[in-house]
């Protein structure tokens, strides 16, 4: 039977179920899709998928506030002890933080560790015992010589503008491996150069902002998490509290429609609420062992207190934190302008057991693998003296040195060069970009992708920048 051309064929029911079957595969994921999305607005911390297969799972990052001095802890350089007390053989560069004078050799000596031979300093010798674990980037360059605008850079990748922290986008990628913990704590922050700044989630949903535990200019010690508890009420009261305000809260929502603020408002409320009975629990290190202790320094005063930052960086970060910043202060702990000879060896003194004892735990642990360890600053030192005297080094974001440990990168390695007098990055040359474009490689996200779109545009931790070191992943 033929029909006009106007009207539709009749379809069987075995035709229209084969044709449509795509459709109702589509439908079904469509609806597992939008649960998904549902869960995710629900719990922006839940789990999420890297974009390929991660060699970390997390970082922990040991911030050295003030700009360490590499030629007096890492940079061996047989030119500086020759041509000491001489002027630098070329141009300084154009601007500069402080004047400063002729060369000025290390007064510590250096030796060579570890299969690897790393040079390290006499100032280090716990980090000496663990050579062969640590990837040395001796190339790092910057463009600001000024502490606020370095740590900036170095925290968020830009160094005049508000963006998200490093550790807020890897939360905003990854989520957290524990609902009950953020996906980004720091320990005893500095409120210097930058402060809450540079651990701020910026235009990210507030849940991916920073939990700072304590300030710098305190002791670790007596460190908390503001507002944890409240001992006026009972949980159960707390959470019937919680669950109306939260009613009340999305009516808001339902009325007003998206509200950032707000939304961030319920998150960390929520939050806040399940972490009153894990994040107690490991800041609470009574359950250690003697031989922990003492591995991170805590039965020493001139070493307890950074090693207690370290030893909680390791307890949160193996209990699903993805990422953990300890810092070292007060403030400007590395900033030697002066002083340097017996500021040095004291700040050395005060990280040098922490640091290596915690890569030793991990690595014992069976975690070092999965768990990438950061060191460094914000840039580091010249090798001239600082104008006036022989005791101190200015800033120099033009050529320093940072090292890694686990998380997979190559142990024993070391990636790049600086001049032979340790003042320009010259050979294999890594910015902060380039940086952050490794880390996030190495946790199984591509930088370029991930992206958030604020004012118009899309924005990235890498900006427009950042091409990943392949050279020193494993």
């Amino acid at each position: 039977m033929k029909y006009p051309h106007y009207q539709t064929p009749p379809v069987s029911r075995r035709d229209m179920l084969k044709a449509c079957g795509c459709g109702f595969g589509g439908l079904a994921l469509s609806s597992l899709l939008q649960e998904e999305l549902v869960a995710a607005q629900a719990n922006p911390l839940a789990v999420k998928a890297p974009h390929f297969a991660p060699k970390a799972k997390r970082i922990i990052f040991l911030h050295m506030h003030g700009g360490p001095s590499q030629h007096d802890l890492f940079e061996y350089k047989p030119l500086l002890i020759r041509d000491d007390n001489k002027p630098l053989p070329f141009a300084k560069p154009d601007v500069q933080f402080n004047e400063t004078g002729n060369l000025f050799k290390s007064p510590w000596d250096f030796k060579q560790h570890g299969q690897s031979g790393h040079w390290i300093s006499e100032l280090m010798p716990n980090l000496a015992g663990v050579a062969d674990d640590l990837c040395f980037v001796r190339s790092m360059y910057g463009t600001n010589a000024a502490h606020g605008g370095a740590i900036l850079a170095m925290n968020t990748g830009s160094d005049r503008f508000v963006r998200p922290s490093m550790g807020s986008w890897i939360a905003y990628g990854l989520g957290t491996d524990n609902e009950d913990l953020p996906g980004f704590i720091t320990i005893c922050p500095s409120y210097q150069h930058g402060g809450v700044q540079n651990y701020s989630a910026a235009f990210l949903p507030a849940a991916y902002n920073g939990t700072a535990i304590g300030t710098a200019r305190m002791s670790t010690a007596d460190a908390t998490i503001d507002f944890l508890e409240n001992r006026a009420v009972g949980t159960n009261v707390q959470r019937t509290e919680l669950d109306l305000l939260q009613r009340w809260q999305r009516r808001q929502l339902a009325a007003t429609g998206p509200d950032l603020a707000l939304e961030g408002r319920i998150e960390s409320y929520e939050l806040a609420f399940r972490m009153q009975t894990e994040a107690p629990e490991l800041m609470s290190i009574h359950g250690e062992s003697e031989a922990t202790r003492k591995l991170y320094g805590l039965d020493d005063p001139l070493t307890s207190d950074f090693g207690l930052r370290c030893l909680l960086a390791r307890r949160f970060s193996e209990s699903g934190v993805r990422f953990v910043q300890a810092t070292h202060g007060p403030d400007t702990k590395w900033d030697h302008h002066s002083g340097l000879i017996t500021g040095l060896p004291q700040s050395c003194a005060e990280i040098d057991k922490p640091v290596a004892g915690l890569i030793t735990d991990l690595k014992s642990r069976g975690l070092l693998d999965e768990t990438l360890v950061l060191w460094g600053g914000e840039f580091g030192r010249t090798p001239g003296a600082e104008a006036g005297a022989r005791n101190g080094r200015d800033h120099n974001p033009h050529g320093y040195t940072m090292f890694m440990a686990g998380g997979g990168v190559k142990p024993g390695h070391s990636h790049g060069r600086t001049d032979d007098y340790g003042y320009y990055a010259v050979e294999d040359k890594v910015h902060i970009h380039d940086l952050h474009a490794t880390l996030l490689h190495l946790l199984g996200l591509d930088h370029e992708r991930l992206t958030y779109k604020s004012q118009g545009r899309d924005f990235r931790l890498t900006d427009v920048a950042g091409v990943v070191v392949d050279d020193i992943i494993a």
